[in-house]
């Protein structure tokens, strides 16, 4: 008899995958409702700029061409944008892609890779894959990364150190001065260089109204260890083309390059993405939208008791208990609200909520109010 399982490498056997919300049409049937709302995945709900929805109508007809197996045209309108060179530059199909090919080409089973809890998933995801192993560092009051102890759990077998800044799932960020000081601390590891730093930064247009946001891009210069991961899902609004880059040396790029899939960027993907980056309105729109909507949703958890975590993203944390997350997820859910329970992050007392349109983000305090009896 076939046994697949005899084959799969060991560590690939207890892995668990990612697991995604189920899609609006398919909740509904199986739920029953009419009218659903999601505001679970941190998605922008103003949608793509315009300009980028008619470059993918404009290249529909070419479909049958196989894509700029470089991205070449998108490379280097990210180039341009941040007064870089195109070499500077790696697109992939999401950040995700992007975390993948990083951890084939550089993680070994021998190597550890430190990561803050409380961080996005993935990172662990990808550690585990390569038979590495992961350093979880505690966050500081207020769900922070203690990034002078993620430096001092830097070792001589340090290969690399995973920072989402802002972060998912809580909202938060380090300011420059933080993550300065935290690069100048990192200790050499046994390849007598610096680890590298994957400064994954999926959210930093909706943290951009914030002074001492930390300029990563210009950090680039001086530190050659650094990888900034930045991506047209969130404030772009692209989540469903899968557009995610990368910034970094020429050097670091060059060997993530190597293994990088061809034609990994689709064509509608690279069109729409480079129509977006040069509309400034999509990005100054959806901010304004969100630290409005921000404002009215925490004035009415106040309001009502109830308590959140501060953010500077799209999304934020909100503790339930006495209740447990999942429950309350459940609950919400059959109210015809999608919003996303915390186990996976080990908080089970918490919930993460996306801001939505104003009508979405009126159902959800609606809802909510019932569901916790405030």
């Amino acid at each position: 008899m076939f046994d697949a399982g005899k084959l799969t490498r060991e560590v690939c056997k207890s892995f668990q995958p990612y697991v995604a919300g189920k899609p609006i049409e398919t909740l509904k049937r199986e739920l029953g409702l009419k009218h659903i709302i999601k505001i679970a995945s941190n998605e922008n709900p103003l949608g793509p700029s315009p300009k980028a929805v008619e470059a993918m109508k404009d290249v529909a007809d070419k479909v049958y061409f196989y894509p700029d197996f470089n991205s070449t045209e998108l490379k280097s309108a990210i180039a341009k944008y941040y007064k870089m060179k195109i070499n500077n530059v790696i697109v992939g199909c999401g950040s995700d892609e992007l975390i993948e090919i990083i951890a084939r080409v550089y993680f070994n089973p021998e190597d550890e890779i430190v990561i803050s809890k409380y961080a996005f998933t993935r990172y662990q995801m990808a550690v585990k894959i390569m038979d590495s192993k992961s350093v979880i560092v505690p966050m500081k009051d207020g769900f922070v990364h203690d990034l002078a102890a993620m430096a001092k759990a830097c070792n001589k077998n340090t290969k690399a150190v995973f920072i989402t800044n802002p972060n998912n799932p809580t909202g938060t960020y380090n300011n420059q001065k933080e993550f300065e000081e935290f690069l100048k601390a990192l200790p050499l590891n046994k390849y007598g260089m610096k680890p590298l730093v994957i400064s994954d930064e999926a959210y930093h247009e909706y943290a951009s109204f914030k002074k001492d946001l930390p300029d990563t891009v210009k950090l680039l210069k001086k530190y050659p260890n650094l990888i900034i991961l930045r991506t047209f899902s969130k404030i772009y609004a692209m989540a469903g083309a899968r557009v995610g880059y990368g910034l970094s040396s020429p050097t670091v790029i060059d060997y993530i390059e190597r293994v990088r899939p061809p034609f990994n960027l689709n064509k509608f993907a690279q069109a729409g993405a480079v129509a977006s980056l040069a509309d400034k309105s999509q990005v100054s729109r959806s901010l304004k939208h969100n630290r409005k909507e921000l404002k009215f949703i925490f004035d009415s958890l106040k309001n009502m008791g109830i308590e959140y975590v501060d953010t500077v993203t799209n999304f934020f944390l909100m503790k339930v208990s006495p209740f447990k997350g999942k429950d309350v997820f459940k609950k919400m859910l059959k109210e015809g609200v999608i919003i996303r329970a915390m186990d996976e992050y080990d908080l089970p007392d918490y919930v993460r909520v996306t801001v939505g349109t104003r009508e979405e983000n009126e159902l959800f305090l609606e809802k909510i109010k019932k569901v916790l009896k405030k």
